[in-house]
């Protein structure tokens, strides 16, 4: 596989085409400098749900207000992915078209690539990448929430969830552990019936939560399609961005977890097991055991 540089410098001064240069050799492992990647301080907010709760639109709004306090914003979408070809099986949407040609606002779709945490692989890096340029908030939508989806919240400074009046169920997976992703819940499309009666049973749950920490997260009514109580979601997302609640240690063994692994696996690369398996087709001997091996042992086959 070809290794090519990123333009850190470009990066930095805010070049478009750098950057998305860049995101592209870290999504596909091809950077040889992805190790001198040095990131300044940017908060990133990390946007889940269930699928159908509105997060995209909700984006849209959040971008919005930011943009109307003078802020740059950069986004990454992430779509699911096919099992097959691995890229987005949603990429060609339009998403957010209010904001792709503006100066101060970034976007960038990328797909899951299978992973469970419901987040591209690389993601870590992108953001990374995406701090060093001149961005004062990234924003980040998966592509929805599971009950060990923890991914988003090792990556995040703060996480929001969505979820809408009709999701009376979600209350329960609440208890049984999607509570711990949330620093700010969001019930969108509060225009809808019994909006005001789920808020109230959110946070009769919320109340209920051991950690006293998690037991005061704010639960806030919006409609991100017609545009109200987005204000005041944001105000209290920069309000606790200043005054940052501390990490589980468990998440933050998620996050440390995850950049040993890419240390010690940035030589190895699904594109080049995939090559690997279809020359030992080829051959006729598919013996998985043996090229994991070869792989984790790489002297003895030397």
């Amino acid at each position: 596989m070809i290794m090519l540089p990123i333009d850190l410098a470009a990066v930095t001064a805010g070049n478009r085409k750098a950057i998305a240069r860049g995101i592209s050799l870290l999504e596909n492992n091809q950077a040889s400098n992805a190790m001198d990647i040095h990131a300044k301080r940017v908060p990133v907010i990390g946007i889940t749900g269930p699928p159908g709760a509105g997060k995209s639109t909700l984006t849209d709004r959040l971008i919005g207000a930011l943009l109307d306090q003078g802020a740059r914003v950069a986004v990454l979408c992430i779509d699911p992915s096919s099992p097959f070809h691995r890229g987005s099986l949603l990429g060609d949407r339009i998403r957010m078209s209010n904001w792709y040609q503006h100066p101060d606002v970034y976007i960038r779709s990328l797909a899951s690539r299978g992973s469970v945490g419901g987040l591209h692989p690389q993601i870590p890096d992108i953001t990374e990448l995406l701090k060093m340029a001149p961005f004062d908030y990234i924003l980040i939508e998966t592509v929805g929430v599971g009950q060990n989806e923890m991914a988003i919240v090792a990556l995040a400074d703060l996480c929001l969830l969505v979820l809408v009046p009709e999701s009376g169920d979600d209350i329960q997976a609440l208890k049984s552990g999607i509570m711990e992703i949330a620093d700010i819940f969001v019930v969108n499309k509060s225009d809808r019936p019994g909006s005001i009666a789920f808020k109230t049973a959110l946070e009769k749950s919320i109340h209920l939560h051991p950690d006293p920490l998690k037991a005061t997260a704010p639960v806030f009514n919006v409609s991100a399609l017609q545009n109200t109580g987005i204000p005041a979601l944001v105000a209290s997302m920069q309000k606790q961005l200043q005054q940052p609640l501390p990490k589980d240690p468990r998440i933050l063994a998620e996050r440390a977890y995850a950049m040993i692994a890419r240390q010690r696996m940035q030589d190895i690369n699904l594109l080049s097991l995939t090559e690997a398996i279809r020359a030992l087709q080829l051959q006729g001997d598919v013996d998985l055991q043996k090229l994991v091996q070869q792989y984790l042992n790489p002297s003895r086959n030397q």
